[in-house]
């Protein structure tokens, strides 16, 4: 799974993601930056 990690400001391959639902019910893929260990988030991710 791919998504922005605020602090490299890059793109980057999720390490460790795992498939969340929020409050309101959507899918959500959360996970941490490969390269500085950055939390990462992802709506709509599968």
């Amino acid at each position: 799974m791919e998504a922005y990690c605020m602090k490299c400001k890059q793109k980057k391959e999720m390490k460790d993601a795992k498939e969340v639902t929020m409050k309101n019910g959507r899918k959500a893929s959360s996970g941490s930056c490969p390269v500085c260990g950055t939390k990462m988030f992802k709506i709509g991710g599968k």
